[in-house]
């Protein structure tokens, strides 16, 4: 660290909130003070203090033990984290030009800093000679898993290298901080830039009430009284693909939403994402592996790319003839009404609408009103009340957003077990999407610290707010990550929650939803926003028969994300790799219907470009869907979805131990086996489809 950052460092104290403790109700973070001048002063603060932690640490006279070594590195770089969780939670769900202009700067910094850390070459003899001598430490089981991924997680980042590939490495991965960044805030910026106004009726023709509502309050925020708005927001557009009459406006809209990251301007993404295969076959090669998939498949559940490949191939065939032929008969319709034109992209959902009409007799905006935001939280933690025991109480805690609402929760026994935190709504100045953060993991290290857990969403905002079945099911999802959170009970914070593997971590959020679909919870829960009856037996009774109406569209939207994901991180070598092209020819590969687009296309696929967490590692999800499909069975057999007894193993042997245990002992320990795909087959109604 340069005097100049020492001295900055040192000047950003003062009303500085981050050097100071939380002292709020339960130590949330005090947002109401965070100012975006805090972050800088902050950020060198605990950089300078993080690698002076870990100059002790590889300093040390005394010989390697647990505790000086490995204990020491999870007591260190607390003002960092602390400091992380606020700023990259901001920059997620209520960002500015300030804040962005920080994220830039502060990206290849902080990718610095790691690298010296990860390649700190005295400390790493420490942590290496402690992994030699494992079996002789007397360690338990849990400490035994912090030293292997530490151990494996120094060695994936270069410290076993030479000095010139150490270097290399360290350019590698401070340019791909830069990368991701430049990634994510293109695609930001091309959310930000458009919106599609409706000012007459015959623009808003076949536009339910809850669709026109939300574009009005999309308008509304623009300051566009009396108008509406439809915006490249999932939760916007996919509504108005599915309902609107108007075939130019469904492909005006579907075109900007398709194209985000990819208009060959200031935000284009292309040349980004090259540069990043590049550098991460790279850097593959630098650490002995054939490809960037192959490595990062190693520490994976997968293991390989032809194992992932093999589960993508057996769903693949029978969800594309499932596809095609709700293909043939959504240009069946197309011919009756009188039209003469191929079904394209941006006509599927609604066509497919009108197929859900005819076969299922079920309309999606007769579902609607049944599905109200309040209400279906409200689900969420009822389940969680049944399973294990939580109660969720509203807490006034300090917030980032006047819109978001924190809950107090607490276990079977009366006792504290965290904070929980929900942000549903859409606004500019939030990214796309859905997830799960921290402001604060479990640890029992350093006494009982209980997390600190949101839920984030992007929701169309009404009086009251109605989802669709999809967005309920999405909330269920992110609340089943959370209870991932706010269950676990760990020691080390290596290990705590979500911090697994890719491919086990959305077992939790994925078996989650099953509870949503269940009849007993849509019976209590679904209720109309007017009258507050119940959802009919016969509608529920649709709803529920149609759960696997246009999934092999579905499926293949994922897999083909999926799958060039994959191929572009199994190319050795990157130079001169044109995006699309790539795209266009793997889809032709793996034939790819032309009227059905891609779940997330390279130029906004954020999950895979904007960091690495999800790169080579989108199948994860249909990975985890074969655990949860079949865990989800060990209730069923019981004749009991809430059964006592599944749920404490659940909560044992997923929840409760985060990364502590390999996740195949995990699932073993819980079902008592491990599955294979018949059981996702079934659940996606594929099992009586032809290959």
């Amino acid at each position: 660290m340069n005097d100049n950052l020492t001295k900055s460092a040192a000047a950003g104290g003062g009303d500085n909130p981050f050097f100071q403790p939380w002292t709020g109700p339960f130590g949330v973070p005090d947002f109401g003070r965070v100012r975006p001048e805090h972050f800088m002063p902050a950020y060198e603060r605990a950089f300078v203090e993080h690698e002076a932690e870990i100059a002790a640490i590889a300093g040390d006279a005394a010989p390697p033990s647990f505790d000086n070594t490995i204990a020491a590195l999870e007591n260190s770089g607390r003002l960092l984290a602390r400091v992380d969780a606020v700023f990259y939670g901001l920059v997620g769900t209520d960002s500015n030009d300030a804040l962005l202009a920080i994220e830039r700067d502060i990206s290849p910094k902080d990718a610095a800093h790691w690298n010296k850390v990860r390649m700190n070459e005295p400390l790493f003899r420490r942590i290496d000679a402690l992994h030699r001598d494992r079996d002789k430490l007397g360690l338990s089981p849990e400490q035994a898993r912090v030293l292997e991924r530490y151990h494996l997680t120094y060695k994936r980042n270069g410290a076993g290298l030479d000095p010139d590939a150490k270097k290399r490495m360290a350019a590698i991965t401070e340019r791909l901080a830069v990368l991701g960044t430049a990634f994510s805030q293109n695609v930001l910026a091309d959310e930000q830039s458009f919106s599609m106004t409706l000012e007459t009726e015959d623009e808003l023709a076949g536009l339910p009430d809850f669709v026109r509502a939300a574009a009005k309050a999309a308008a509304d925020e623009r300051g566009l009284a009396g108008k509406h708005v439809i915006t490249t927001s999932r939760s916007s557009v996919e509504p108005f693909l599915q309902f609107s009459a108007r075939r130019d406006l469904r492909e005006k809209a579907w075109r900007a939403w398709v194209a985000r990251g990819d208009q060959n301007g200031a935000t284009d993404n292309k040349a980004i994402i090259a540069e990043t295969v590049r550098l991460r076959a790279e850097r593959a090669r630098l650490l002995g592996y054939k490809s960037f998939a192959h490595y990062r498949l190693a520490d994976q559940m997968a293991k390989t790319p032809e194992a992932v490949r093999g589960l993508l191939d057996q769903v693949w065939a029978p969800a594309r003839g499932r596809a095609l032929a709700d293909r043939d008969a959504m240009q069946d319709i197309i011919r009756d009404e009188g039209g003469n034109f191929a079904l394209a992209p941006w006509d599927w959902r609604y066509y497919s609408e009108k197929l859900r009409k005819i076969r299922c007799d079920l309309d999606e905006a007769a579902v609607k009103p049944y599905m109200q935001l309040d209400s279906i939280v409200e689900a969420a933690f009822h389940c969680a009340n049944k399973l294990f025991g939580l109660t969720f109480t509203r807490t006034d805690v300090p917030v980032w957003h006047p819109d978001v609402k924190a809950w107090e929760v607490k276990g079977a026994d009366g006792k504290h077990v965290g904070i929980f935190f929900g942000d549903y709504f859409a606004r500019s100045s939030k990214r796309s999407g859905a997830w799960m953060g921290t402001l604060r993991d479990q640890e029992k290290f350093r006494g009982n610290v209980r997390p600190l857990v949101a839920n984030v969403m992007n929701f169309n905002k009404g009086e009251p707010t109605l989802l669709s079945f999809d967005d309920a099911r999405t909330l269920f999802h992110e609340f089943g990550h959370a209870m991932h959170g706010l269950l676990t009970d760990v020691d080390y914070p290596l290990v705590q929650g979500t911090n697994t593997l890719t491919d086990w971590v959305e077992l939790p959020s994925q078996l989650y939803e099953h509870w949503f679909e269940q009849p007993q919870v849509l019976r209590k829960f679904a209720r109309h926003v007017d009258t507050g009856e119940p959802i009919p037996e016969d509608l529920l009774k649709k709803l529920i028969a149609a759960r696997t109406f246009n999934k092999g569209c579905e499926t293949l939207e994922y897999i083909s994300s999926a799958m060039v994901d994959l191929e572009l991180h199994l190319l050795e070598s990157a130079e001169d790799l044109d995006v699309g092209a790539f795209e266009r020819a793997t889809l032709d590969r793996m034939g790819m219907p032309a009227e059905i687009a891609m779940r997330h296309r390279p130029p906004h696929f954020a999950h895979v470009f904007s960091g690495g967490y999800y790169a080579s590692g989108y199948y994860s999800y249909m990975w985890s869907e074969v655990l949860d499909a079949d865990a989800f069975r060990a209730f069923e057999e019981t004749g009991d979805i809430f059964n006592p007894a599944i749920a404490d193993k659940l909560k044992s042997f997923v929840l409760s131990t985060g990364g502590s245990r390999d996740p195949a002992e995990l699932y073993i320990a819980f079902r008592g086996r491990l599955p294979d795909a018949s059981a996702l087959l079934k659940r996606r109604g594929f099992s009586d489809v032809a290959a």
